[in-house]
């Protein structure tokens, strides 16, 4: 392969990151109002429950840790804790109930009405992210989603969704590119740990 036909490749991979970031862009409002909730729940007192199978499930353990341990000096630590981190429960749970239900499991057993469960799936496809999610959605928890492209040929936001979509606050990337979902995703939660510091900064009429 030549040189110019790999800088073409290099085009194109720029192209796809490019039509996602601006899709994301465009999903500013639901990012806000999802910050927002979240922001509630921790100001009464909650916390952030996180979990996502295979790869999401490092990206779980990274949104735990930046509220856990903020790199930005002077912001407040906020609990959380990510579900994919203890590989002893969730291999026992795994083993005797199924890996449909290692987070539900422990969404059953962590969780409390005024906490946040975040659910992460590249594509919407996790059994144990759906019904992590699901648990958590009956505990009366605030649900989000975070999730990649269900059908690559729609733009519509609920179509992108997939099978998330029974989340309060479903986040899909317009992507079905697993690299370029993973990227967002990273870029989205940064979105939201930010947004989140600054209700909770501004309080008042920002969270009634």
């Amino acid at each position: 392969m030549s040189v110019a036909s790999i800088e073409q490749v290099a085009r194109e991979a720029f192209a796809r990151r490019d039509t996602a970031g601006g899709a994301l862009a465009r999903d500013a409002e639901l990012i806000t109002r999802t910050a927002r909730d979240m922001a509630v729940r921790f100001r009464r007192g909650g916390k952030l429950v996180v979990f996502g199978s295979g790869g999401a499930g490092t990206d779980a353990a990274h949104v735990a840790v930046e509220f856990m341990h903020p790199v930005i000096v002077g912001k407040p630590a906020l609990p959380a804790l990510a579900l994919s981190n203890d590989a002893a429960t969730v291999s026992a749970v795994g083993t005797d109930d199924g890996m449909a239900e290692v987070f539900a499991h422990q969404v059953r057993h962590w969780a409390d009405p005024g906490d946040i469960a975040l659910g992460i799936s590249r594509d919407g496809g996790s059994p144990a992210v759906r019904q992590g999610l699901a648990a958590a959605h009956d505990l009366d928890l605030l649900t989000v989603a975070l999730t990649g492209a269900h059908h690559a040929d729609r733009t519509d936001h609920a179509d992108r969704a997939g099978p998330m979509t029974r989340a309060d606050h479903v986040i899909a990337v317009a992507s079905t590119d697993p690299a370029v979902v993973k990227e967002i995703h990273v870029t989205t939660y940064h979105l939201m740990w930010e947004l989140v510091h600054v209700f909770l900064e501004q309080g008042g009429e920002a969270l009634t």
